[in-house]
């Protein structure tokens, strides 16, 4: 029987993007049937057209070229910059884009599930959002968490 995991995916920023993603694929490249449920800003992750960005704001383990004082960070064009630093530098390390990581989550049958509530609540379309993902309630993912080997909230 083959190992569970299950992942609640709640970021809609670029770095927030890469851990369900990474964690996803690794584990059903290892085997394991894996479902991620995506609510409130993760649905922004399910979107054909994705426009993820890095805020600095808040973040204190974000790496700057230069220590930046918080009230600083609330500069205009400081959130576009962040983006474009850590962009060239997933690029730069080889790092498979969040486009790329989706697609293979979806090649490798990880069942990608967006909150019902949550379509309803932000006014979605389901032609908003890539092909292949499911849509359903708490109560569907809670089912298949209980049983889950390992479940994760990022």
């Amino acid at each position: 029987m083959a190992k569970k995991l299950a992942i609640i995916a709640s970021k809609g920023t670029l770095d927030g993007a890469y851990p369900p993603f990474i964690l996803a694929s690794t584990a059903a490249a290892l085997g394991f049937e894996v479902k991620i449920f995506f609510t409130f800003y993760g649905l922004q992750l399910l979107k054909k057209e994705l426009s993820l960005k890095v805020s600095p704001l808040g973040n204190p383990a974000m790496p700057m070229p230069v220590p930046i004082p918080s009230i600083v960070q609330v500069i205009p064009g400081l959130e576009w910059f962040a983006t474009w630093m850590m962009k060239r530098k997933l690029k730069t390390k080889g790092v498979a884009s969040v486009e790329e990581l989706r697609d293979i989550c979806v090649e490798s049958g990880v069942e990608l599930i967006a909150c019902q509530m949550t379509v309803d609540l932000f006014d979605f379309k389901n032609e908003d959002f890539i092909e292949g993902i499911s849509s359903g309630g708490a109560a569907t993912f809670l089912e298949f968490s209980s049983e889950a080997d390992t479940t994760l909230y990022i």
